[in-house]
This record gives C-alpha cells, structure tokens and sequence, in this order.
C-alpha cells in the first residue's frame, strides 16, 4: 500500500505541508494585541503544529511491514538518500547569505560570518538539525527509524514504545516544561530521537497491529489531544513560557494519532488532488521553502506591503514560488541531487 494512492494521506500531507508553512511564515503574528497578545497569531500557530507529527506517523505506517522485517537494509535504503538530501540543503544554507541588503552593504563574508558564528557557538544542535531550522526533519526522522530499527533486529519489537514514551517525557521535562522540571539539555529535545520516535512508533504500532478506531472516536481522539495540547500551552504562559514556543506537548501524539485515523478511515477524502500530482513534491517543498519566507519577509516591505495583506501574501507566495521552483528542479539534472 502506497500513500501516493490513498487520497486521504495525499491530502494529509498537503495539508500539513501548508501547516508548515503557516508556521513559518509567521502568519498574523502582527495582528492587533488582546490582552498584550498577537493571539490570532500565535492561536494558527499553534493549530499548524498537527504537520510534523502527522508527517512522522505516516512515515512510520508506510515503512512498518520493510521496517519489520529487514530492519539493516530498510535503514540503509531509506536513510541514505535522506542523508545526502539533507548535507546538501545544509550546504545550501551555509553559504546562501539571507541578510540581502547586508550582503549588498557590507559584503558577502560580512553577512554570512555572523551566521557561521552562530551555528559553531552550538555544535550539538547543528549537528541535529542541519544549517537551517528546518532541516531537523531529516535527522528526527532517521533518529527516530534507528530506534525502531535496533527494536526489530534484536526481535524487541515490545520495547519499541516504552522507550518512546521514556523519549518523550524526557524530551518534554527538558524542552517545554523545563520551567517546572528545572532539566536542561546541551541538545534541543525537539532534535534527534526524543519526539520523533513516538510518532514513528504510533504510525509503526497502528500498521503492525491492524489497530483502528471508527471515523468518530478517532476525531474525537484528535479533539481530545488538540484541546490538552492548547491547555497545556495555556498553563505554560504562568512560567513564562511562550505560547507559540511548543512543537510537541503531552496532548501532541493523541492530536497526531486521531487525525492519521481519520484520515486512514476516509481513504476517498481529497481524491481530486491526486491528480494534481503535488505529493511527490512535499519533501521538496519543505525543504525549499523557508528560504522563500526569509527573502519575502525582505521583499514585501520594500514593495510598500505590509499588514495583512503582507502576512496572506507571505504566505500565497511561498506556496506558489516554492511549488513552482521544486517542480522545475523536478525537470532537471538537479533532481538527483536536492530531492530525494
């Protein structure tokens, strides 16, 4: 079973390739104060944070049966594409200046320098995430798969979520509930294997186990989880917390897993987009298309853009610029070297 023919997977990943994208385009973060807060803002980002959950699920449902059974060569197969994916994008962003009016004032080194200095002040943080932060995609992902993969070649399969759930409390008590918990890590929790394991693991137990609930109680699941994960930010604020800070939360792999069976129960749900062909784009996409927000959120100033009507733009533009850049890579000899 491929996720390229079930149009409800199709539309998920589209949809939270656009929930990415909300995210970092910052959408409404500008928009008028209640209570000292941007909430319209800070509310679609938090509501965008289903994506890269939902993108770690399905990711460990498709590979679970390969996974399983050759867990050594399944690893091999799929990590090393994603790996020189994920070098040269970091290479690209180390030497693509951001700063343009910087770059064209004080020069090339003058404007990367600062940058370079930033990413060797935390050497552990860009080893796992990349040049870009974005990228810590690619390394969760492949942090993550070896979890499982070492559960299945020493037949352990049963430890594969004790020791994602054991992954994602510490994640959490040294990421968004530091404050409380007084953890700290020389490492980002949201980086490497602590979060992204019981997502792959969720997506890995659901195919494994045939494990599945009806279209009702699953969306019922997705309210339960959305609703602690908006709560749980909400407390968070009395500790000085940011409200848009949080990738994941407790309530996050419950909002993850409902939505992921529901759409696995509504197979049809988006059949129209199959046509379009965009699925095969996404990881292009994803990959492209912050550098089109840093340059935009330059751009559209200067064009005397700005409001709303700056932040809808932002956001219509990078769908459409990124798309359209991806699919021409698509058409070249680059392919083989900036997609997967």
């Amino acid at each position: 079973m491929s996720n390229n023919r079930i149009a409800s997977f199709e539309a998920g990943r589209l949809l939270a390739l656009l929930g990415v994208i909300a995210i970092h385009s910052q959408i409404f973060i500008q928009a008028p104060l209640i209570n000292g807060e941007p909430w319209l803002g800070l509310l679609i980002n938090q509501l965008s944070r289903f994506a890269v959950p939902l993108f770690f699920i399905m990711a460990g449902y498709f590979i679970a049966p390969k996974l399983s059974a050759l867990p050594s060569s399944t690893m091999k197969q799929y990590s090393l594409p994603l790996l020189k994916v994920w070098l040269v994008w970091s290479a690209i962003y180390f030497l693509v200046p951001f700063n343009l009016q910087l770059a064209w004032e004080a020069g090339y080194l003058a404007e990367r320098s600062g940058y370079w200095q930033y990413l060797l002040s935390q050497p552990l943080n860009t080893l796992f995430e990349g040049s870009l932060v974005h990228l810590w995609y690619i390394p969760g992902l492949i942090c993550g798969l070896l979890v499982i993969a070492i559960c299945c070649y020493i037949n352990k399969q049963n430890l594969i979520l004790p020791i994602a759930i054991g992954l994602y409390f510490v994640g959490l008590a040294a990421g968004s509930y530091e404050a409380l918990t007084g953890l700290g890590s020389p490492l980002f929790t949201r980086n490497g294997p602590f979060m992204s394991t019981l997502m792959l693991a969720i997506g890995f137990k659901i195919r494994q186990s045939g494990w599945h609930l009806s279209f009702i109680k699953a969306a019922a699941l997705a309210l339960v989880g959305l609703g602690l994960h908006l709560a749980e930010a909400v407390f968070l604020m009395r500790y000085d917390v940011p409200f848009n800070m949080h990738d994941f939360l407790l309530g996050t792999p419950l909002w993850g897993a409902g939505l992921f069976v529901m759409l696995k129960q509504r197979p049809l749900f988006g059949q129209s987009l199959i046509k379009l062909n965009i699925n095969k784009h996404v990881l292009g996409i994803y990959l492209l298309h912050l550098l089109i927000i840093i340059y935009l959120m330059q751009l559209l100033p200067l064009l005397g853009i700005t409001g709303y009507a700056n932040d809808i733009l932002r956001f219509v533009l990078t769908c459409l610029i990124s798309y359209g850049l991806v699919a021409l890579i698509d058409k070249t000899p680059l392919r083989a070297l900036l997609l997967r």
